[in-house]
């Protein structure tokens, strides 16, 4: 009896933590959309901010996360992958092995700070890349590195062994089982944790704040080697650092909105993309 009445008493108070949780979340979405949503504008999207970012729009911004973004994942993602491929299925059980796990899962909870000084002084001053859109995402691309590898191995973790051993019985190599019977299997689940990934890495603003992103330019990036603007520096930038704050409120939570509306589109691509391959994969095992 003692036992049914403490998981209650647990159950309620899970169910309790959610709703608050949501509420919170509700509230504050509620927030940025009422104030936000009638900044939003064709010109707002599509023009360039004007008379020290008073005026007109995010344009720049919004390209600038994009290139930061695409360079994100050229640098992670195949780096991440293989690396998550050769821990899970080559690497040898052992104590190396499993320090370098306990290291990748250790840079996965470091400060983004940490991340955006290292990005200085490799990337800026090393490779003397400058303050650069290339500086910028290989920085971010360090930052979501260890969530891509986590993410992957715990998808590659998640195929059944059985699967290994059929298609090396039947005489393929070990590569050839990768490839044909474990990648497909583990797809879903890599992707969900690239995609989640990157949306992390989109909103980040201490990483870029020291590599590349600038106060106030209202012109596209001219090449990888151009400073830019971002969304989430910009953001900041009108919240906390602009001369009229309270003028370009509205445009702020214009900012905020359009970058939450970015984060979300990204996460429900990756719960499309899994469910969408998951069915795939049933049907074609069906």
């Amino acid at each position: 009896m003692t036992g049914k009445i403490i998981e209650k008493v647990g159950f309620f108070t899970l169910i309790l933590a959610t709703i608050l949780v949501l509420a919170i979340l509700g509230v504050i979405l509620y927030d940025i959309l009422a104030k936000g949503a009638g900044v939003i504008s064709w010109e707002f999207l599509t023009q360039p901010p004007r008379r020290g970012m008073t005026e007109g729009g995010i344009f720049p911004a919004i390209i600038g996360t994009l290139y930061v973004s695409f360079i994100t994942v050229l640098f992670s993602v195949p780096l991440g992958i293989c690396t998550a491929i050769y821990l899970n299925e080559y690497a040898t059980k052992g104590r190396l092995t499993r320090m370098i796990r306990l290291a990748i899962r250790n840079l996965a909870g470091v400060p983004s700070i940490v991340y955006g000084l290292f990005g200085v002084a490799l990337f800026v001053q090393i490779f003397k890349f400058g303050t650069s859109v290339l500086s910028a995402g290989l920085t971010l691309g360090l930052l979501t590195l260890p969530w891509t590898i986590t993410a992957s191995e715990e998808a590659l973790k998640s195929v059944p062994f059985s699967y290994r051993e059929a298609s090396l019985a039947l005489g393929a190599t070990q590569w050839q089982t990768i490839r044909s019977s474990v990648l497909p299997y583990a797809l879903p689940g890599i992707l969900t944790g690239v995609i989640l990934g990157l949306a992390r890495a989109a909103g980040e603003t201490a990483p870029i704040l020291f590599t590349g992103v600038a106060f106030f330019l209202p012109h596209l990036p001219k090449s990888l080697f151009s400073q830019f603007m971002a969304l989430p520096y910009h953001l900041y930038v009108l919240a906390t650092q602009h001369h009229a704050i309270e003028r370009v409120r509205p445009l702020a939570y214009g900012t905020a909105l359009v970058l939450i509306v970015l984060v979300l589109s990204l996460n429900s691509v990756a719960i499309f993309i899994r469910y969408y391959l998951r069915a795939k994969d049933k049907k074609g095992r069906g």
